[in-house]
């Protein structure tokens, strides 16, 4: 059950037209659904804002495709799987409908039109980083958020960048991929107001050391309002992107 549909639940029992005890058979009995090799937690989007998301790495397709029946039998839309290999992409089809980005090894089960709203921008050092930048974009719109591309604006053509300036200030929150020496969020963050999210990537030669050299950097950058999530963590820095765009301000609490 989504949020939406738990609030209005609630609001019927606040104005007596829906009595405590069905609305409690209508939430369901446990909070989580235990299928053996999963425990699905129902209640996540009403205590989060946003259901679970399935990681795909480790999981068979089977077990996969469990969960997500066991979602959609709950009303659940918009199911984010994760790092989903081609392979196990191929034995879900025709099981459930979703779509596949086989690039960013993320795929959308029960997948439903609904409305984007906000301003992420997601830009990249390179075109090598794109995968990292497409899990980050996916995610952040399959959650509800509007999402502008901005690829392939490394320091090494900062003019590439600056181009885009526009874009990037009315941006809510900036999700910034980079590997080799990661000095993209530094410059991104000292040109903008709102949140940057680093993402180093494992892109780069020996010294990179798979991405460790690009997390450093970032976690050292001297610009102000830039954080940074775990080596190609697409996924996580789309998904706190998401919660920094749907935050209201002090009027509108």
């Amino acid at each position: 059950m989504d949020q939406s549909t738990l609030l209005t639940l609630l609001d019927r029992v606040k104005a007596h037209s829906l009595s405590p005890e069905e609305a409690a058979r209508l939430i369901g009995p446990s909070p989580f659904e235990d299928l053996g090799y999963a425990k699905v937690d129902h209640h996540r989007a009403a205590r989060q804002g946003a259901a679970e998301v399935i990681f795909g790495q480790g999981k068979t397709a089977e077990q996969i495709a469990g969960i997500v029946r066991a979602m959609m039998e709950r009303g659940t839309a918009n199911i984010i799987i994760t790092r989903l290999s081609e392979e196990k992409a191929a034995v879900l089809e025709g099981l459930f409908p979703y779509t596949y980005d086989a690039a960013a090894h993320l795929a959308v089960a029960n997948p439903q039109d609904h409305p984007l709203t906000g301003s992420i921008v997601v830009v990249s050092a390179g075109t090598s980083d794109l995968a990292v930048c497409e899990e980050a974009a996916l995610t952040a719109e399959a959650l509800g958020s509007r999402v502008h591309r901005v690829y392939d604006a490394g320091v090494a053509g900062l003019h590439r960048l600056l181009s885009q300036l526009e874009t990037l200030e009315k941006a809510r929150c900036i999700v910034a991929v980079a590997g080799m020496e990661g000095a993209l969020p530094s410059v991104v963050g000292g040109l903008v107001s709102c949140p940057v999210i680093a993402v180093p990537t494992s892109v780069g030669y020996g010294a990179n050391l798979g991405g460790l050299a690009a997390l450093l950097a970032m976690l050292n950058s001297c610009a102000s309002g830039v954080s940074v999530v775990n080596i190609d963590n697409g996924f996580g820095a789309g998904f706190l992107a998401h919660r920094i765009n749907q935050m209201k301000g002090i009027d509108e609490i």
